[in-house]
């Protein structure tokens, strides 16, 4: 298992760019094992019949899951892309906070698996998922473009997939 430094929560929340930063996610626990973040329900969480978007829980899913995957492979230089995101909605939601933990199921040398759970407020389960992510060696191509070795200073938000 990975070790991260002390301030693992402050790196996370403060490289938080793009989709995770407009659903104002946060992170509030990051070890090895699990992997919590929250978010607050606002107006642009909604779709139209004023419900939250499937959208944000197969975000949250995504993002916690692709951090748990990319961090356990950190200390060896490789990163991780999803592959497959199943998202099940198991309850509507119209406000207040959400809270989206992950585990892993596999940690294999090529292909990760992990779960997630959302509950609201009132810890009530309103969505659960998986995500199956591939693992990269150095020098692997995503997207057309080889990952690079890179430093710890120059490598990227691992909250990103």
């Amino acid at each position: 298992m990975p070790t991260f430094p002390e301030n693992v929560l402050d790196l996370l929340n403060a490289n938080m760019g793009g989709f995770n930063s407009t659903m104002g996610l946060r992170f509030i626990k990051a070890t090895p094992e699990e992997y919590v973040a929250e978010i607050e329900i606002t107006d642009r969480h909604l779709q139209p019949y004023g419900l939250v978007h499937g959208g944000v829980y197969a975000g949250m899913i995504e993002t916690l899951c692709s951090t748990g995957a990319a961090l356990t492979v950190w200390e060896e230089n490789k990163h991780t892309v999803g592959l497959e995101n199943n998202t099940s909605f198991l309850k509507a939601v119209r406000g207040g906070r959400l809270r989206c933990t992950a585990r892993p199921l596999v940690l294999g040398n090529r292909s990760h698996v992990w779960e997630a759970s959302v509950h609201d407020g009132e810890n009530r389960l309103v969505a659960a998922g998986r995500v199956r992510l591939l693992v990269l060696e150095p020098g692997a191509q995503a997207a057309g473009v080889q990952i690079e070795m890179q430093t710890d200073a120059t490598r990227p938000n691992p909250g990103s997939s």
